[in-house]
């Protein structure tokens, strides 16, 4: 008798807070020290452009959204480079050059020169006019 398929489940959005201490608990614990100063440079210019964030960290990622765009910035610390994933990314003027399957598209970042490209700044900003995942 052939097994029943079980049905796709959709992850759920995490649960936003107003509170940043959780990304700053998120980055003192989960990325690696060689990392650390990217992701912090990547979450001050993601909170110094885009006011009146939310916050959340689910499935070791730090997330970022705004209210009426749900979700639109997600970061991903690995051991040697430091992913972020722009949730509406593909609706962008020019989308970052990774990512194909829906509408998010991110860039891997390996230095702290790389997270200073103009084009990083450009794709945080577009980000806070495009609709990300709600």
């Amino acid at each position: 008798m052939a097994k029943a398929r079980k049905p796709n489940t959709a992850r759920k959005p995490p649960v936003p807070t107003d509170d940043h201490t959780c990304v700053d608990d998120w980055i003192r614990r989960r990325v690696m020290p060689d990392l650390n100063p990217m992701v912090k440079q990547l979450d001050e210019m993601i909170r110094e452009q885009l006011p009146g964030l939310q916050y959340a960290i689910k499935w070791g990622k730090v997330y970022y959204g705004l209210p009426d765009l749900g979700w639109i910035i997600e970061i991903a610390a690995y051991d040697v480079s430091v992913n972020i994933v722009f949730l509406g990314g593909a609706d962008f003027d020019i989308p970052p050059p990774l990512g194909e399957t829906d509408r998010s598209r991110y860039v891997k970042l390996r230095t702290q020169e790389e997270t200073k490209a103009p084009e990083v700044r450009q794709w945080i900003q577009q980000a806070g006019r495009v609709p990300g995942w709600k």
